[in-house]
C-alpha cells in the first residue's frame, strides 16, 4: 500500500485511536467502529476501511465478532520501520489540535 497524497481520514481515525482514552468509549475492550465513527465525524463505511488498513499493518488490535472492539497497539506502533507511511502520516503533528484530545 502506498500513500500518494496525505490520507486525512487515515490520520483522524489513527490519531483517535493513538490517543483514545476510557471514558471515550463504552466497553472495556475498546471502541467500537460506530463510536469511533462519531467521534472523527465520518462515515461509519470510511471509518471500516481505514481500521482495516491499520489492522493490516498490525497497529491496532480487534477483539471480538459483533461488535468488534478496535484498541491502538502502541508496542507494535513503535516497532513500526521510520520509513513507513503510515508511521510518518500519524507522527506528523503540524496540523493536529490537542485540545481535542486532552483537556488541561
Amino acid at each position: 500500500m502506498t500513500i500518494e497524497t496525505e490520507d486525512t481520514a487515515l490520520k483522524m481515525v489513527g490519531l483517535e485511536l493513538m490517543f483514545l482514552t476510557p471514558d471515550k468509549y463504552s466497553g472495556e475492550d475498546g471502541i467500537t467502529a460506530v463510536e469511533l465513527a462519531k467521534l472523527v465525524n465520518l462515515p461509519l463505511e470510511i471509518v471500516k476501511k481505514k481500521l482495516k488498513i491499520l489492522q493490516e499493518k498490525d497497529i491496532v488490535r480487534v477483539k471480538g465478532i459483533n461488535p468488534k472492539f478496535w484498541l491502538f497497539d502502541e508496542y507494535n506502533f513503535q516497532r513500526l520501520d521510520d520509513d513507513d507511511e503510515i508511521f510518518h502520516l500519524l507522527c506528523n503533528f503540524e496540523d493536529v489540535d490537542f485540545d481535542k484530545y486532552f483537556t488541561f
